[in-house]
């Protein structure tokens, strides 16, 4: 079906964009304010694009009118850090996404093991299987009702076991198990299946042309 999103209401674009744009990495950013109060939430609407320079961005949404805890402590003090998420801290970093008073410390509330950064001053997740150190690039403001953040990762905290060959810079993902954001409500996904596709070269593309199998290669179902 065809969707013009000119004639659709911000709920009908919300909802699409949730349902259709998956799955999506989860930020379990960790901040702080001016006075050291620390606060932790998840967000959907993040990836990183570019391995070099390393970048990240995430888009975090008014509450209110008035920019969420997150988006605040990140633009008066120009760092964070992004905490993925295992299926084993799902309900963790569901709880920190309760909407709570200003004053309350998430964290403590969901019962997170907090270790300090090397790089910057907010504090990791230490049970977080990957580990982000940030300072802000640079912050755009999106029509008034969300903040775009473009930063740097300065710093990178792996698990043990996740570390394949630190030479070669290998790393398994099972073991850490991350999890997705899906559709609404409350949905969320894993890994449960991998499979890889090697990109053909010129040479192997115009060969299977030749021989008359590029048809078959371009029928080819995912895992076969």
């Amino acid at each position: 079906m065809y969707f013009p999103m000119a004639e659709l209401s911000g709920d009908q674009r919300s909802k699409i964009m949730h349902s259709t744009v998956l799955p999506r990495p989860i930020a379990w950013i960790t901040s702080m304010d001016p006075e050291g109060s620390v606060n932790a939430a998840p967000f959907s609407f993040f990836n990183v694009i570019s391995g070099n320079p390393p970048l990240l961005c995430v888009c975090i949404g008014n509450k209110n009118g008035r920019p969420k805890d997150t988006a605040h402590n990140i633009a008066t003090t120009g760092e964070f850090v992004v905490n993925l998420v295992s299926g084993a801290q799902v309900h963790r970093m569901v709880a920190t996404s309760i909407e709570f008073e200003p004053q309350v410390d998430e964290s403590a509330e969901a019962g997170l093991r907090l270790s300090a950064s090397r790089l910057v001053q907010p504090p990791r997740i230490e049970d977080s299987p990957a580990s982000f150190e940030c300072r802000v690039r640079e912050l755009f403001d999106i029509d008034g009702v969300r903040s775009l953040v473009l930063a740097d990762v300065l710093a990178v905290h792996v698990m043990d076991a996740a570390v394949l060959n630190v030479e070669r810079m290998h790393f398994d993902p099972a073991p850490m198990d991350l999890i997705a954001r899906m559709q609404n409500p409350g949905w969320y996904g894993r890994i449960g299946s991998a499979f890889q596709v090697g990109t053909p070269s010129v040479e192997q593309w115009n060969a299977m042309k030749r021989d008359g199998d590029a048809g078959a290669y371009l029928e080819r179902r995912a895992g076969e």
